[in-house]
């Protein structure tokens, strides 16, 4: 299965991945209008420890605790991409706790979010691999 891979090496931490994340899930057709003057509320983060910096997304684990956790059945795997279904989400958080990455968040809009590698989009790779304009990150096989 395809997954988001990030090379800490090339990373700049612009953040563009973020935005275009967050324009991906806005649900709007103009960057503009999606995400000036909104705090935006990307799925993946970029993370800075010293001088390496790095992308934090979901790595849709083979044996995902999150998705073992969730108490109301929200979080589900299917094909190796673990989604939520926002209506079924409680709000407990369990999932937030259990993930090892740290890649599920809470969500403004009530539930939770994590990458769920742009499926929902129709764009064919997730927006955060064609937003790096240094392409450290890669959506691969490996």
């Amino acid at each position: 299965m395809k997954r988001v891979y990030v090379n800490e090496k090339w990373c700049l931490a612009c953040h563009l991945c973020e935005y275009y994340c967050a324009f991906a899930n806005s649900g709007e057709t103009d960057m503009v209008k999606a995400l000036k003057d909104v705090a935006i509320s990307p799925r993946i983060r970029i993370e800075q420890q010293g001088d390496i910096s790095f992308a934090v997304s979901c790595r849709h684990c083979t044996e995902p605790l999150c998705v073992k956790a969730c108490i109301s059945g929200a979080l589900t795997q299917t094909d190796g991409v673990i989604a939520i279904d926002r209506d079924k989400c409680v709000g407990c958080y369990t999932c937030i706790l259990s993930c090892p990455y740290g890649a599920v968040m809470p969500s403004p809009q009530g539930a939770v979010q994590k990458c769920e590698l742009c499926v929902n989009n129709a764009q064919g790779a997730p927006a955060c691999v064609g937003g790096c304009p240094n392409r450290a990150i890669v959506f691969e096989e490996r």
